[in-house]
């Protein structure tokens, strides 16, 4: 088993099918061309945890906020649903919490759906803490 940043096309064309079942609005090359894009723009990476095949995908990015300093915010997490409770999803969250201190940030977090109560319950029992309330205006 293991863990890794996806730093090739090759690579993260093998998070697409995985990380799709969250984001489903990405085509398989708009995929590749978004991550490169957004890797270009703000740092944001791939990391996939690998056992045979890939269990589980993160997306996250390192950033400055003049709240709470250095900071590596989570944007997407996802297992495998064959695999889930297995886990795969704990271990790639103890990877990013490893690699968020590693690159000496604050504090890591993310911003997950309302609907998405057992990730929620998952992030608590992680240690995370509920603090903000997330607005947003589609324009």
């Amino acid at each position: 088993m293991e863990i890794k940043i996806a730093s090739s096309d090759i690579e993260i064309s093998e998070c697409f099918q995985l990380l799709s079942q969250l984001r489903p609005q990405y085509e398989h090359d708009e995929f590749i061309a978004k991550v490169k894009e957004l890797n270009n723009q703000n740092g944001y990476q791939l990391v996939y945890l690998k056992d045979n095949h890939i269990k589980s995908v993160a997306g996250m990015r390192i950033s400055n906020w003049l709240h709470t300093g250095k900071y590596l915010e989570i944007d997407d997490l996802v297992t495998c649903s064959e695999s889930r409770s297995k886990g795969y999803g704990s271990k790639i969250f103890d990877w990013l919490s490893t690699y968020a201190t590693e690159q000496s940030c604050n504090q890591m977090r993310l911003v997950s759906g309302v609907a998405r109560e057992r990730a929620h319950s998952f992030y608590l029992n992680k240690g995370m803490n509920y603090e903000a309330k997330y607005f947003s205006l589609n324009l």
